[in-house]
């Protein structure tokens, strides 16, 4: 369904060595990097889409966060969720949501929400039960 997901940064390095951290915990595999290009990006395989991309904006204008959007990642345990959140604000992230059940989705949607540190929401979530 997508092919890529763009986040616009202000401040590459920074922003680099937050999603870094935070896709370290969620074994997406960094499919590029290019600091002179100021880009990177991400994905669950060497061949696989969709890739989640971030870098400065194409038309060099200061990046923004907007309202209403969200780019939610998929966990496959609570765990996985609940170390997300602490590698997002261990690494200038802020929260926007403790990780929790969130039962008004469904009786197993286990999520949080933060902001990256140029203001963009993130989610990481999982729609697993817990093993027993």
């Amino acid at each position: 369904m997508l092919s890529h997901v763009h986040i616009g940064v202000s401040d590459f390095p920074r922003s680099y060595a937050f999603y870094s951290a935070l896709f370290e915990v969620l074994a997406l595999e960094l499919r590029f990097h290019q600091p002179e290009r100021f880009w990177a990006g991400w994905g669950a395989g060497p061949t696989e889409r969709p890739l989640f991309f971030i870098g400065l904006p194409f038309d060099r204008q200061p990046a923004r966060s907007g309202n209403g959007h969200m780019t939610a990642f998929l966990a496959t345990t609570r765990d996985v969720v609940d170390r997300c959140h602490a590698a997002a604000l261990a690494n200038g992230g802020s929260c926007a949501g403790l990780p929790g059940l969130r039962p008004q989705y469904h009786a197993h949607y286990y999520g949080t929400y933060f902001r990256d540190p140029d203001g963009n929401k993130i989610c990481v979530c999982c729609h697993r039960q817990p093993a027993p």
